[in-house]
């Protein structure tokens, strides 16, 4: 099976860290991953965007201009590539950042997570990111949660391990609030 999953929102929601936590988590279960990532030159508040390729066979190119799913994190984001994702495929939307009414996306699942609210009532905004993780391994089957939480060991620096369970929890919340 071929995954791909272009992730966009502005530097600081750590975007870069979830597409490399995917990445890693694939990596754990034996999947072959391209990661392609990009961000602006700002430090933050910049744009920021990376696809995740994982397969059991090839991946081919880091570069996918239709993704089968997206998970954008602000509003520019939205306006600019949510339309992009391929027929068949899902969005996955930050409606605390993001106004999506009389957007129509034939053909494309729409699921609207508030990301930064369910991050906030867990202590930190900066957890939007590994909300939005749980949200897309939640609705995609993709990867498995424990691979993710195999990964956080990889994708944080050491110093941030004690981060963990946080960080579990609030994927675990995301992946909840795509099935309400």
């Amino acid at each position: 099976m071929r995954y791909d999953v272009f992730f966009a929102g502005y530097g600081g929601q750590g975007v870069l860290l979830a597409g490399n936590l995917l990445s890693y988590a694939a990596i754990h279960e034996g999947k072959n991953v391209s990661f392609f990532p990009a961000y602006g030159v700002e430090k933050r508040g910049g744009a920021a965007m990376c696809t995740v390729v994982f397969a059991d066979g090839d991946t081919g190119s880091p570069v996918v201009g239709n993704p089968s799913a997206s998970v954008l994190l602000n509003q520019l984001s939205f306006d600019k590539y949510a339309a992009k994702v391929k027929q068949g495929g899902i969005c996955i939307v930050n409606s605390s950042l993001v106004n999506s009414d009389g957007v129509d996306l034939p053909g494309v699942e729409v699921i609207l997570v508030p990301m930064n609210q369910i991050a906030l009532e867990m202590g930190d905004v900066r957890m939007v990111n590994m909300v939005a993780c749980g949200a897309y391994i939640e609705k995609t089957g993709a990867l498995k949660a424990a691979s993710l939480e195999a990964a956080l060991k990889k994708a944080l620096p050491e110093r941030n391990h004690r981060l963990i369970p946080a960080n579990v929890k609030a994927m675990e919340a995301g992946a909840q609030a795509t099935r309400a």
